[in-house]
């Protein structure tokens, strides 16, 4: 079955909201580019991939309300747009490559004189672009991925990295186990359930349960102990960003799994599409890490679970060093050490994805 995220019906944007899911599945519309930040800020909307999607199409929507009537007040509004969804995922570097993309799409138009409706128009079959190749970028990793993947195989997963985490059909990670399962590998899968906002207990088991992939849901503090009996063949994990060294910022705990991973010599195994890697960011210590509200620490779903007054540490990302990554799986291939050559090599070929601005912004 194919588990959708992100969807346009009828010229709106409609996402999945995570944050009910699993006991209600609900949609949401988003009519203005405000809207879609929101979506994304609260994490009705996640995961790096769709996040870009999602801010794509804000874009669009922000295009089609502009009030100005000329090409420098055009694109004077659609700027405030585009930093707005910009300020709401610092770390996630899709969302960045998407609104710079949308932003090189407008300022063309706008250089050759296009008005509103042209513009609104354009900037909406861009995003609609952007949607598909992500669609067509997460089937490529599955299969690319799957290769790697040995009959039998005690798969352990972090986060979110299935459809969920994507426009929708595989994902990254977990479109990775999907093609395993689909392949009669008889896979099964250990879904760490990512504190604190439980993405792999309410996520990644919901998309596992879907699909009928064999999966046992554990705690995070548990994964070292499978690993030292022998219980995990091979680790997965998605990315938000990732840098030209191949340094991986994911969800935090990532680099703990990593550190044992590599302490009992398990594969471990990253899978993005080439938009998640930013070859402007030269290392992990480049990468901006996101502080998200402390209160998601201290409580969950507005049940408090700790003292009011007690004080509280939320990262939602850490970094993984390349060192400990044994292969990067994209839609273009599998770029293995060392990544800065391999990942420069799986862009050629690939002009739709493109740095060159980005070093501009930083």
């Amino acid at each position: 079955m194919t588990v959708e995220t992100v969807r346009l019906r009828n010229g709106v944007l409609e996402l999945i909201d995570q944050r009910r899911l699993p006991s209600k599945e609900i949609w949401i519309r988003c009519r203005t580019a405000e809207d879609t930040a929101r979506a994304i800020e609260t994490m009705a909307v996640r995961g790096a991939p769709a996040i870009g999607v999602a801010a794509a199409y804000g874009v669009a929507a922000g295009a089609a309300a502009l009030k100005g009537r000329t090409p420098s007040a055009l694109q004077f509004e659609l700027e405030r747009h585009i930093e707005r969804l910009a300020r709401t995922r610092p770390t996630a570097v899709n969302l960045f490559w998407a609104l710079e993309r949308m932003r090189t799409c407008a300022r063309t138009l706008l250089e050759n004189g296009a008005d509103r409706d042209r513009l609104a128009r354009a900037l909406l079959d861009e995003a609609v672009r952007i949607h598909a190749e992500d669609l067509a970028a997460s089937r490529a990793m599955a299969d690319y991925g799957a290769r790697l993947i040995p009959k039998g195989s005690r798969i352990l997963t972090h986060c979110n990295a299935g459809a969920l985490a994507t426009s929708g059909a595989y994902g990254t990670a977990l479109g990775v186990i999907k093609r395993a399962h689909e392949q009669g590998k008889k896979i099964s899968v250990w879904v760490d359930e990512t504190r604190p906002f439980l993405q792999g207990a309410r996520l990644t088991a919901w998309e596992c349960v879907k699909e009928g992939i064999p999966a046992t849901l554990i705690t995070d503090n548990m994964a070292g102990h499978f690993m030292k009996s022998g219980d995990v063949d091979c680790v997965i994990v998605g990315a938000d960003r990732i840098a030209a060294n191949g340094d991986t910022a994911n969800k935090i705990g990532t680099y703990t799994l990593s550190v044992l991973a590599k302490e009992h010599r398990i594969p471990f195994y990253v899978a993005a599409p080439l938009s998640t890697v930013d070859l402007a960011t030269p290392d992990g210590s480049q990468i901006p890490i996101e502080e998200r509200s402390h209160e998601e620490i201290r409580s969950f779903r507005h049940i408090r679970h700790a003292p009011e007054k007690v004080s509280a540490r939320h990262p939602a990302f850490d970094v993984t060093p390349a060192s400990s990554v044994t292969a990067i799986i994209t839609e273009a291939g599998v770029a293995k050490p060392p990544y800065r050559r391999s990942l420069g090599a799986l862009f050629k070929g690939h002009p739709v994805i493109r740095t060159e601005r980005r070093e501009k912004r930083k």
